[in-house]
């Protein structure tokens, strides 16, 4: 008869097993209770991305998203008033991750404050030619490619 085998820290589950009886008890996974506290760790790692978004112009704006995949469509179609819809900040030109989201807001702040020369140095390095890195992505549209 298959169990339920949550984990659970410091001991069991008062649970009943699939079909089993009112007072059964569900053992838990043969875990230690680190390696069940790493395990729920990875389950809620998240990513965070600081990214660089830019236009023809070459105009640019550094940000940081949980989401990058949202956070481009929502600049490529202008879905939030702002610096990005104005200028028609449409490119992913540049991004990088961290699980750490202090460590995404110190690095946004970081780049914020370079001069532009340093961000184009940041974007040609991983980048050289700018093109959209977003744009084999599915749900990301190209404004630019629409038919009018």
């Amino acid at each position: 008869m298959p169990t339920a085998h949550p984990i659970v820290l410091g001991g069991y589950a008062p649970q009943r097993p699939l079909g089993g009886a009112p007072n059964s008890i569900v053992i838990p996974n043969e875990q230690s209770e680190e390696e069940s506290v790493a395990s729920n760790q990875a389950k809620r790692t998240k990513d965070y991305y600081v990214y660089l978004m830019s236009n023809v112009a070459r105009t640019l704006y550094v940000g940081v998203t949980n989401d990058l995949e949202r956070r481009v469509y929502e600049h490529k179609n202008s879905l939030t008033p702002g610096f990005t819809s104005r200028y028609g900040l449409d490119r992913l030109v540049f991004f990088e991750s961290t699980s750490d989201v202090l460590s995404a807001i110190a690095r946004e702040k970081e780049i914020k404050a370079w001069r532009r020369e340093k961000k184009v140095g940041l974007i040609e390095s991983a980048n050289p030619l700018w093109p959209d890195l977003s744009t084999e992505w599915s749900g990301v549209t190209d404004s630019s490619l629409r038919s009018e």
